[in-house]
């Protein structure tokens, strides 16, 4: 039982997502940074997924470590945004930086979706 005006500990799989929701807002923002450095009109649809997910994920982890009575709602959000930023960079299976950020979404995704179904 926690005090009044304390957070409840965070479980190890809440401790996951935020970890691994971390990494991939890492490594899509380094992917972002790759993606520019080739240029070219065919990246911008990947660009708007790595931004969406990005910016998805950091704010994902965020709410989960202020225990936010919406992070359940946010997880499954954050989800989607990794699915479709990992078919994205998917889409360059020969960059060994875009099947890195699809392997990190889709791990993303995963413990999100774990965390959507969970009472948080």
């Amino acid at each position: 039982m926690t005090q009044p005006g304390t957070m409840p500990a965070m479980t190890k799989e809440m401790q996951d997502c935020v970890d691994a929701c971390m990494t991939c807002h890492t490594i899509c923002e380094e992917t972002m940074s790759s993606c520019m450095q080739m240029g070219g009109q065919a990246q911008m649809q990947i660009m708007r997924a790595l931004m969406d997910c990005a910016e998805t994920t950091r704010m994902c982890a965020d709410m989960m470590m202020r225990r936010s009575p919406m992070s359940a709602e946010m997880c499954a959000m954050c989800a989607k945004a990794c699915e479709m930023c990992a078919e994205a960079c998917m889409s360059m299976p020969d960059d060994p930086q875009m099947m890195r950020c699809a392997e990190a979404c889709r791990r993303c995704a995963a413990t999100c979706r774990a965390m959507a179904g969970a009472t948080m």
